[in-house]
């Protein structure tokens, strides 16, 4: 796989939106039950090709009751291209243990279609795909086992600490080969970052907490101090003209929604949130794709009149040799620059680009501050959506300079505002 940073992006953006519990891996298993079969075609409307499109296919609209039944499928492209069968995952979002969607991922070149076969199967799997995403939670013990876990849920009374504290990580972890994202577990909910030199999945080994020993091996490392900024996409309040952390909740957890060979999803919950004199319910999550260094994150708010409410999310300035990318006629804002990730190491300089953007329709303004480049947002029928994209120096196949990543966050932003057409036929 080509990853050179001018290669065609790779946005990851939901084409058909629902959620997810845990993952089942497709399979290309004989059926010996009745089959369910459709064709999906995707078309690439651009004049470029287009690598690792994500594909999502809402299993109850395209089978109804029948879905149901299944436990396993397969994808194929039936034209005779060589691909042959391709990785796909089926996902239960709500956690009934009955599939809600199928992700897959295909390169499509420009101005084309392609037509995928995809046979749907109560046949259980009998192979898994090679993951190149993944996604976990591990519990903090003392002797020293860390088991995973799926969710979690604590009493808003907890201090921040005690909760952050108590998960190994300090929070739910995902990746692509690409790239890491933890979030962390207290009020504060922020979005940390794991560069990687080479493509490759090392999060369930370094689990965010690399060695020097690590570092040397080429396994990466941590690659932001947020300290009171929003870091990379950190979805927060805004009070006053000002960020705010998720204060004031009866509740908060993480669940682990999906780690698979296609994507991974994370979700991040907040129960009766004391915001602006009203109770919110807020639901966060975040999606990752195979072949992506970008995430797309929806948050779902309930609560009195809650499209009235602001919130606001963005990028933070870098400490050392910053540079700054707010665009003037869009929601794209973007950094570049160095910092020290650890302050106990000093001399572990990581340099690092990041960016958020925002599609109009949440879009209230943007701003600068002190620490930050803020997109300030609102929800529409109490949803907002967001992507964000980060880099590192360090990548031996990467970004070199501002001017290389604010140019690629830009086509970036471009691609997601024109996404591929995916067309469901039943045979």
């Amino acid at each position: 796989m080509n990853h050179k940073p001018f290669s065609p992006v790779r946005p990851a953006r939901l084409f058909l939106v629902s959620f997810s519990l845990f993952t089942l891996l497709t399979s290309c298993g004989t059926a010996t039950g009745d089959e369910l079969v459709f064709t999906v075609t995707v078309t690439n409307p651009c004049g470029t090709d287009r690598r690792d499109v994500p594909v999502v296919i809402n299993l109850h609209e395209t089978l109804g009751k029948k879905a149901a039944t299944v436990l396993s499928a397969e994808v194929t492209v039936p034209d005779g291209s060589p691909s042959g069968l391709i990785p796909s995952q089926l996902d239960d979002l709500d956690g009934d243990l009955i599939p809600d969607e199928l992700a897959f991922t295909a390169d499509i070149p420009a101005r084309s279609t392609l037509s995928f076969k995809v046979v749907c199967s109560a046949v259980s799997p009998q192979r898994a795909f090679l993951p190149r995403t993944a996604a976990f939670m591990k519990v903090w013990d003392r002797k020293y086992r860390y088991p995973y876990i799926n969710s979690i849920e604590y009493q808003g009374r907890n201090t921040p600490l005690s909760m952050y504290d108590a998960i190994y990580g300090h929070g739910a972890q995902w990746e692509s080969e690409l790239v890491g994202f933890r979030v962390y577990m207290d009020h504060r909910q922020s979005i940390d970052i794991y560069g990687k030199p080479r493509p490759q999945l090392v999060l369930d080994s370094t689990n965010f907490y690399s060695t020097r020993e690590d570092m040397a091996a080429g396994r990466g490392c941590d690659i932001l101090f947020a300290g009171p900024s929003v870091g990379a996409g950190s979805f927060r309040g805004y009070v006053d003209e000002q960020p705010t952390y998720v204060d004031s909740v009866e509740a908060r957890g993480q669940r682990v929604i999906a780690s698979g060979p296609v994507r991974a999803i994370v979700e991040v919950t907040d129960r009766n949130w004391l915001y602006c004199d009203r109770l919110l319910q807020m639901r966060q999550r975040y999606t990752i794709y195979a072949g992506h260094r970008d995430v797309q994150v929806d948050v779902q708010l309930r609560g009195e009149d809650v499209d009235s409410l602001a919130f606001c999310t963005g990028v933070q300035k870098l400490e050392m040799e910053n540079e700054g990318l707010m665009d003037v006629t869009s929601g794209l804002v973007g950094s570049w620059g160095r910092n020290v990730p650890d302050k106990a190491a000093p001399d572990l300089i990581e340099g690092v680009g990041l960016g958020v953007t925002v599609d109009s329709p949440y879009l209230i303004s943007k701003k600068e501050d002190d620490f930050n480049y803020l997109t300030i947002l609102r929800p529409v029928d109490g949803h907002i959506r967001y992507h964000l994209a980060i880099c590192a120096l360090m990548e031996e196949d990467g970004f070199k300079d501002s001017k290389g990543w604010f140019n690629w966050l830009r086509d970036w932003q471009k691609e997601l505002s024109q996404p591929v057409k995916v067309k469901v036929s039943k045979h």
